[in-house]
Formats: C-alpha cells, sequence, structure tokens
C-alpha cells in the first residue's frame, strides 16, 4: 500500500507533457480542478474523463502506473461515498435497517466518486511530469504579484517543493520501518480498527523522529551553505514561455470553456 502511493515522484519521459513550462501545468490543474467543480451532469464528467485521458497518452505515463496512486485512498473513497450515500435527503430507493439509500443520494455518491478519482489522477500528473525544482520555479513565478503585499514567496514555494520532495523518501522510510516491526512479530493487518490504530504506534513514533532528524539534518546543510533565497538568487535555467505553451493554454480555454457550457446548456 506505501508503494502504491505516486504524489511527488517523478517518473522520466520525453514527452509534449514534460517539456511544457511547470505554469502551465500548474494553471491547468487548477483548472482541472476547478472544472470538477463547475461540471454537474455526466456529459461533463465525461468531457472531463476524455481531456483527462488525452494527457495521459500524451504524457507517455503508463496508465497503470498512474491508477496505482488510486490505492492509497480507496478508504476515504469509500468514506465519502457512504456518507453521501446515506446522508442525502430525497426520494427513498432502497431502506436497510433505519438507513435510506435515495437516489439523489446515490447520484452524488456516484459522482463525488468520480471527481475525487479524477481530482487524484490530475494531481498526480502534474507531479509525475515535473521535477520538484521546476514546481519549485513555477509556484514562485506564478506568485510572484504576491511580493507586493509582503507575501514571502520564495519560502511559500520552497517550503511545498521540499513536501513534495519528501514524500517519497517517507515513504520508503515507512516501508522499512514496517518491514523492520514485521521481521520483529509485529501485526499490522489483523484485528477490528481499534486493534489496527494501536498498532501503528510503533510505526508512527520512529516515523515522526526519523522526519524531524531528516528536516534538522536539511536545515543545518542549508545554513552551513549560507542559503538565501529572494531576489538576487539567480535561476540556472530561466522559465520562458515557448509555442507549445501557448497552444496549451489555448486548449485550457477551450475545454474551461466547454464545461462552463455544459454546465448551463446541460
Amino acid at each position: 500500500m506505501i508503494r502504491d502511493i505516486t504524489l511527488g515522484q517523478y517518473y522520466q519521459a520525453d514527452s509534449v507533457i514534460h517539456r511544457l513550462d511547470p505554469r502551465v501545468k500548474l494553471v491547468a490543474t487548477i483548472g482541472f480542478i476547478i472544472s470538477l467543480f463547475v461540471v454537474d451532469s455526466w456529459v461533463g464528467y465525461v468531457v472531463a474523463a476524455l481531456f483527462l485521458a488525452c494527457m495521459i497518452k500524451l504524457s507517455k505515463v503508463p496508465f497503470r502506473y498512474m491508477v496505482k496512486g488510486m490505492r492509497a485512498i480507496v478508504f476515504i473513497l469509500m468514506i465519502t461515498v457512504v456518507f453521501n450515500l446515506f446522508l442525502t435527503p430525497g426520494e427513498p430507493l432502497v431502506t436497510v435497517w433505519k438507513l435510506t439509500i435515495t437516489k439523489q443520494g446515490l447520484r452524488t455518491a456516484v459522482m463525488m466518486a468520480v471527481r475525487l478519482s479524477f481530482l487524484i489522477v490530475g494531481s498526480s500528473l502534474m507531479t509525475l511530469t515535473t521535477t520538484p525544482n521546476s514546481l519549485t520555479d513555477g509556484m514562485e513565478k506564478l506568485m510572484k504579484p504576491l511580493k507586493y503585499v509582503k507575501v514571502p514567496v520564495h519560502e511559500i514555494a520552497m517550503m511545498m517543493s521540499i513536501a513534495l520532495r519528501f514524500i517519497p523518501i517517507l515513504l520508503e522510510e515507512t516501508d522499512k520501518i514496517m518491514k523492520a516491526q514485521i521481521a520483529r512479530g509485529a501485526d499490522f493487518e489483523s484485528g477490528n480498527l481499534i486493534k489496527k490504530a494501536k498498532a501503528m504506534v510503533p510505526l508512527l513514533v520512529p516515523l515522526f523522529i526519523s522526519a524531524f532528524r531528516r528536516a534538522n539534518d536539511l536545515a543545518m546543510a542549508m545554513e552551513a551553505r549560507c542559503y538565501r533565497g529572494g531576489e538576487h538568487r539567480t535561476k540556472m535555467k530561466p522559465l520562458c514561455y515557448h509555442a507549445a505553451d501557448r497552444i496549451a493554454y489555448c486548449v485550457l480555454l477551450v475545454y474551461f470553456a466547454g464545461c462552463v457550457a455544459i454546465r448551463i446548456f446541460f
């Protein structure tokens, strides 16, 4: 399960999506997420699915690798579906004991599951096709106007980049600790939910200690190298828009306009 999480990992490939400016991919990801909340019909979700499928195809990231990250959120997805299924008022369809499944609840639950799935896959597509350094530069460029209201743009972008970079490292550390605990007789699978939660304590304590130690080592290394971010820091590869980036913005604009049109007419 730990190895199934793909968020924050980079997949090396030579594709159109990989070569796009990180600012384009950040704007496209935000636009795609907003579009999932704009549409509220099956026509809109079909259009979103086709758009996402085309982007995955252009990225040359294996679909199996892309979907693998969904396994880590199955539990959250199930809770969301169950709550929407039984707690949404409307026209009753099935009654089980004191719980009633309504027509509106069924529709909301299915749409919420589809929306969350598309959201996770779309976000993973951005991180899989963009290096953490490129993401940092892209976020810093996009948030540059906030500097005029005294927002520490560089520091925020750097923190988000470090967080994304640490996700695969912490997952690998978690996997090592789990294997070490299992070798010593720990059982993370059997028992009810409370027993499983208690079994996670021997895992979480060394994981937090390791995370704080890594954070302290990183801070000391940056301090020893006299790291200072801000206006006077230059870029090895300055960001620059190309023809493909402008075409990508146009495609995104057409897609978003189509989603708004679907919302109005369907």
